[in-house]
């Protein structure tokens, strides 16, 4: 008779733990919501100081373009009328028939004292073909500092001028930015912008506020030869699929300092099918996963939604469950807006804030299938990650 009552008292113990799991939880996401607002107000409350007028050095523009989208001819050219005296840009494409190309020859006959210069068909050091462009376009630059950018980002004319002054501490190792997004009207490529512009850039504001930046953002990276150099060169991450971060946890290992501009540049979503947006949330999210598993594991605190719907089923009365899931509401939304429009300036989040929870249900999906493989696609290419590097999957 005594087994009974032991399993009721080891089921009534569990039921306990499991309420008190679930609060906890609920209570972490909400502390982080108001981490991240605290962090966003912190960093548009610092001063921006003003770039040295006199400290100007020649900077080499590295773009590794790869296809163009809606966007194309008003973003390269965005980097050719720059507020800076002297520069050169450097763009690199796969091969001779990239739809990109054409572009590139219009801004080199509108731009002829600009030192415009076209790279194609890099050597192989890898199967992350955009490192390969910019190992070449690096060994080809003519300058020391060089600001690295993606093909789809665009920029204002003092771009230039503002991430290149921390340089003038020689204590900087690399610079980069945030991004706020343009998004052609169409469903998922506007939540793929708003989870850039209301989530990742949260958490990236919170890890400079709480630990300092030791990666960097892909959308833009300044650096410098010698600093490239000291890390051994774009080359040992030619294989891997987190460039951008690897660039900036390097340079930081050797001692350098990562700065996080207050610059904020822009990059495209294009209108996408639900397929193309699944695969390109999975493979972000299995890069974060693979390249910092433990913080990675961390975002289990910042799923705000789930903890709140939960909290909401298990609490002793409608009133407090309404107070749960407004409270996680309320936080959220602040976020959204104190990050993507106070920090951000992003239109995306004016007019879709209402799909941020939507947003965040899918995200929760996403993270949990990230754990499935370590299989990534990019491109019409399929990978096996395996120690971060990219594996091909052959096609029997």
């Amino acid at each position: 008779m005594s087994l009974p009552t032991h399993s009721s008292e080891l089921v009534h113990a569990a039921s306990l733990l499991s309420r008190y799991v679930v609060w906890v939880m609920y209570f972490c996401s909400l502390g982080f919501y108001g981490a991240a607002a605290l962090a966003a107000l912190r960093f548009s409350r610092r001063a921006r100081k003003a770039p040295d007028p006199e400290y100007t050095p020649r900077v080499s523009v590295l773009k590794p373009v790869h296809g163009t989208d809606f966007a194309s001819a008003e973003n390269f050219a965005s980097f050719c009328t720059q507020n800076y005296p002297s520069y050169e840009v450097l763009f690199a494409v796969n091969d001779e028939s990239d739809p990109a190309i054409p572009f590139v020859r219009a801004l080199m006959s509108a731009h002829p004292d600009l030192g415009i210069r076209l790279f194609t068909s890099a050597p192989f050091h890898g199967e992350n073909r955009k490192v390969n462009n910019l190992a070449r376009m690096a060994r080809e630059a003519s300058h020391e500092i060089l600001v690295i950018t993606d093909g789809d980002v665009r920029v204002g004319p003092d771009y230039l001028r503002n991430v290149v002054a921390p340089f003038a501490d020689g204590a900087t190792g690399a610079v980069t930015s945030l991004y706020r997004g343009v998004a052609e009207r169409n469903f998922f490529g506007e939540l793929e912008a708003l989870g850039a512009a209301t989530d990742f850039a949260a958490g990236v504001l919170v890890a400079e506020r709480t630990e300092g930046l030791n990666f960097a953002l892909g959308a833009s990276i300044v650096t410098t030869k010698s600093w490239l150099q000291r890390i051994g060169g774009f080359e040992p991450i030619a294989k891997l699929l987190a460039d951008d971060y690897e660039l900036g946890h390097r340079i930081a290992n050797s001692g350098g300092k990562v700065v996080l501009s207050r610059e904020v540049v822009a990059t495209m979503y294009p209108a996408q099918t639900f397929r193309a947006f699944w695969d390109h949330q999975l493979r972000w999210a299995r890069t974060v996963r693979l390249c910092r598993p433990i913080s990675y594991l961390g975002l289990i605190f910042t799923h705000g939604l789930p903890w709140a719907l939960l909290a909401a089923l298990l609490a002793p009365a409608p009133a407090t469950a309404a107070l749960c899931l407004a409270a996680y509401l309320v936080l959220r939304l602040a976020v959204a807006f104190i990050v993507g429009v106070g920090v951000l300036r992003d239109d995306t989040v004016r007019r879709r804030w209402w799909l941020i929870p939507v947003r965040d249900a899918i995200h929760f999906v996403v993270w949990l299938a990230s754990f499935a493989s370590n299989r990534v696609k990019w491109g019409d290419a399929q990978f096996i990650m395996k120690n971060g590097q990219m594996i091909p999957v052959r096609n029997p």
